[in-house]
């Protein structure tokens, strides 16, 4: 009974494990790191006029120099392969009876500190963590401290701890030496703490995650190997089916191309009898009448003699008239003039369901001369007209 349980329970501890390992198998967004960014911080710093980390470091009443307020400020660049470049500007003001420079100051001063300095993550070396980024580095700068100018030589080692991608947290301690004891200068330590924030970020995977991806890859190619071997069994009869779809495509498009050719020779035969009527020109009508006369009754006569030989052509009738008058009274006029133009055709013997009227009114001039615009006689003319649109032949 107990072997039996033992055995359930590894069964169950493989299953699990199988589970995991198929979900751990995806690029997550943890296994995606910043490599490359700007970086700004600003902070807090706090002076430590020791010169020696282990002496008096607790000591912080007399010997740390602390402003209640920001007094640091950074931007940095810091590169792929885990380099980076940071320019950091401080202000403290040292109290009245710490020990500064090996002396006891009897007033506050003010310290000024401007650095430069070249730094490494050493996660390229301990591995990506995603949150923890210790680093150690090493620059130079000017510090104004006790009065005295000094170049420095300077040491730092620190660490961030991430929020997000872009927030975070910074503490570094630097000891700053100086270039020169000749004035009385001496070294002494810096510490810092601030909020730091990314921008210009340039993300990659992290070493989990490129071994993520070369598994992935090596899953695909297996995949692949089993595709190939899919299709080339099934190459042969996509062969077959792809001749019989040629040949059966072969017979549409050559009925396709007799409905094409049958097609054109119905549009050509509709544009050659749009162009006939067209030649024949519009009815024209006088002013403020719908009186068929003249070269009006010649262009119907031959038009009705076209419909007498096309027994199928049906056509509209549009009438229309010039802008002067009033915009019902013009209404009332083309359809006297549509109707004027049927009824012609009509005593000619044509049949009225091979003719549909349409009355416009002003509303379709062929040119300028609306009621805004003054025109001559003749160009109003060119708007009293019936004109002629094929529905069907």
């Amino acid at each position: 009974m107990k072997t039996t349980k033992v055995f359930g329970f590894l069964i169950l501890l493989l299953a699990v494990n199988f589970t995991f390992a198929q979900d751990e198998l995806q690029i997550t967004e943890k296994d995606s790191i910043v490599q490359s960014s700007w970086i700004v911080g600003v902070g807090f710093n706090a002076v430590d006029d020791s010169g020696n980390v282990f002496d008096g470091i607790f000591n912080v009443g007399q010997e740390w120099n602390i402003v209640p307020f920001p007094s640091r400020v950074s931007i940095g660049r810091y590169f792929k392969n885990g380099l980076g470049i940071e320019a950091i500007g401080t202000y403290n003001k040292y109290k009245s009876g710490n020990i500064i420079d090996a002396t006891v100051i009897l007033e506050d001063i003010n310290y000024f500190g401007l650095d430069a300095r070249l730094t490494y993550d050493l996660n390229q070396i301990i591995g990506q963590t995603g949150w923890f980024d210790p680093y150690i580095g090493i620059g130079a700068g000017y510090t104004d401290a006790n009065n005295l100018g000094r170049g420095t030589y300077n040491a730092v080692v620190g660490f961030r701890t991430w929020f997000s991608d872009r927030w975070g947290l910074d503490f570094n301690s630097s000891g700053k030496w100086a270039m020169s004891q000749g004035d009385g200068a001496s070294n002494h330590i810096q510490h810092a703490a601030g909020v730091v924030y990314q921008f210009g970020i340039e993300k990659g995977l992290s070493k989990r995650g490129e071994e993520k991806l070369e598994l992935l890859a090596a899953i695909e190619k297996e995949k692949q190997r089993q595709m190939d071997s899919i299709n080339e069994v099934n190459r042969l009869r996509d062969e077959a089916l792809l001749a019989e779809r040629l040949e059966k495509q072969k017979k549409e498009d050559a009925l396709a191309a007799a409905e094409k050719a049958k097609l054109d020779a119905l549009n050509k035969k509709k544009d050659e009898l749009r162009l006939r009527i067209e030649n024949l020109g519009y009815v024209y009508f006088d002013l403020n009448s719908s009186v068929i006369k003249g070269k009006s009754k010649t262009i119907l006569d031959s038009l009705s003699l076209i419909m007498e030989e096309i027994p199928t052509l049906k056509l509209t009738i549009t009438s229309h008239t010039d802008s002067r008058g009033a915009a019902n009274y013009n209404d009332w006029l083309s359809q006297r003039r549509v109707d004027k133009t049927k009824d012609y055709l009509l005593s000619k013997g044509i049949s009225e369901d091979k003719l549909v009227t349409e009355a416009y009114g002003e509303r379709m001039l062929l040119n300028e001369c609306d009621d805004n615009t003054y025109c001559p006689e003749e160009k109003h003319a060119v708007n009293r007209r019936s004109e002629f649109v094929i529905i069907e032949f």
